[in-house]
C-alpha cells in the first residue's frame, strides 16, 4: 500500500462541492478565461491563477515598492510585498472559517496590488494628474495581467482584483472577492500602525480610546478582532460583513493613520520629492517616446497610457535611479 494518496484536479473539484459553504465559488463554475485552455491535470483554475501570480515579474517588483515609509532605513518595514502576504494570511483565514474557496482567494490576495505606482498613494496621486479622473491601482493591476504580462486569469481573479479598493463602489462578485476588501484594510491598518510604533512616529497610548477599547493593543489584538467580526458577523448577516462596533473602530482608526502617519506634516518634503520623481518621469518619457521598452509598447495603447505604464511599474529605488540619471547626471 502507498504512503500517499494522489488527489487530480478533478478530486480537488469534487472535494470543493462536498465541503464548500454555498456562499462559496467552486473552481467548475467559474466564467472561465478570456482564451480557452485545457484543465490542468493537478490544479484546479483557481489554484492555477494564484501560481501563475505568484510567479509574476510584477510580483516580484512588490519586494521594492514602498507601503508607507519610502526607503525606510532598517529591515523589518513593511513593503508592499510583505504586504501581501500578509493580506493572503487574513484573507486565507476568514476563507477557511466560512468555508469559501480558500484558493480564489489567494490568488485575489497576491494580486491585489502588483499595479501599484512606486511611492505607495503619493504615486498614484502624481499618476492621477495625467488623467481624465482618477488614476487607480486596482485597474492597473488587471492590465498588468491582461496586457503588459498577460495571464490569462479567470474572471472571478480579475474581478476581485479590480473591485479590492473600497473606493470602487460596483462590489465583486464573489464572497471571496468581498473577503479581500476587509483582509486589505486590517492587515495595512495593522501593520503600517506597528510601522509607525517602530518608527517613533506613534506610541502605543497615541491611538484613540474607543479604538484601543474596541481592538484591543495593536498588532495582533487587532487583527484577531477583525477577523473574528468579520467571521461571525458574516455568519448572521449571510453575506461578508463587519459588526457595526469594530467597524466603526476600524474607521476611526484609518482616519487617525491619515491624520498621524500618512499625511502627517513631517513627510511632506518626502511626498514633494515622490510626485516631482514621477511627474518628471512621466514628463520625459512623452518627450522622448522612443526610450520607453519595448515591453511597455503596445499597439493598443497611446503614448501616455505606455509611459504610465512603464512608470507605474517602476521600483520605487529605480524611479529614483532613472530620475537622479536623467535630470542629476554626475559630473565625473
Amino acid at each position: 500500500m502507498t504512503a500517499f494518496r494522489l488527489r487530480t484536479r478533478r478530486a480537488a473539484e469534487t472535494l470543493e462541492e462536498k465541503i464548500l459553504s454555498p456562499a462559496a465559488t467552486l473552481s467548475v463554475d467559474s466564467a472561465g478565461r478570456s482564451v480557452s485552455e485545457e484543465p490542468d491535470r493537478w490544479r484546479t483554475a483557481f489554484e492555477r491563477d494564484r501560481d501563475r501570480i505568484l510567479h509574476s515579474k510584477a510580483f516580484r517588483r512588490l519586494k521594492h515598492k514602498t507601503q508607507v515609509f519610502m526607503n525606510p532605513e532598517g529591515d523589518h518595514y513593511v513593503t508592499r510585498l510583505t504586504h501581501t502576504l500578509q493580506v493572503t494570511q487574513v484573507g486565507g483565514a476568514i476563507a477557511r472559517a466560512l468555508s469559501l474557496n480558500e484558493s480564489l482567494t489567494e490568488a485575489i490576495c497576491l494580486g491585489h496590488d502588483v499595479g501599484h505606482s512606486p511611492f505607495g498613494h503619493t504615486g498614484e496621486d502624481a499618476l492621477s494628474e495625467f488623467v481624465d479622473g482618477e488614476w487607480r491601482h486596482s485597474a492597473q493591476s488587471v492590465r498588468i495581467f491582461e496586457v503588459l504580462e498577460p495571464l490569462n486569469l479567470t474572471f472571478e481573479v480579475l474581478d476581485g482584483i479590480m473591485a479590492h479598493p473600497w473606493k470602487v463602489e460596483v462590489p465583486a462578485q464573489t464572497s471571496e472577492g468581498a473577503i479581500v476588501r476587509f483582509a486589505d484594510r486590517i492587515a495595512y491598518l495593522a501593520h503600517d500602525g506597528l510601522d509607525a510604533i517602530r518608527a517613533g512616529v506613534l506610541r502605543p497610548t497615541d491611538f484613540p480610546g474607543p479604538v484601543l477599547d474596541t481592538l484591543g493593543e495593536p498588532g495582533r489584538e487587532w487583527i484577531d478582532t477583525m477577523i473574528t467580526s468579520v467571521i461571525e458577523t458574516s455568519m448572521e448577516r449571510d453575506e461578508v460583513a463587519m459588526d457595526d462596533r469594530t467597524l466603526n473602530a476600524m474607521l476611526k482608526l484609518r482616519g487617525f493613520m491619515f491624520e498621524h502617519v500618512y499625511l502627517r506634516a513631517d513627510v511632506e518634503p518626502q511626498r514633494i520629492r515622490a510626485r516631482e520623481i514621477v511627474r518628471g518621469l512621466v514628463d520625459y518619457y512623452v518627450a522622448h517616446p522612443s526610450e520607453i521598452p519595448d515591453t511597455y509598447r503596445h499597439d493598443d495603447a497611446d503614448t501616455l497610457t505606455q509611459v504610465i505604464d512603464f512608470v507605474a511599474g517602476m521600483t520605487d529605488r529605480y524611479a529614483i535611479s532613472r530620475y537622479d540619471d536623467l535630470f542629476r547626471p554626475s559630473l565625473f
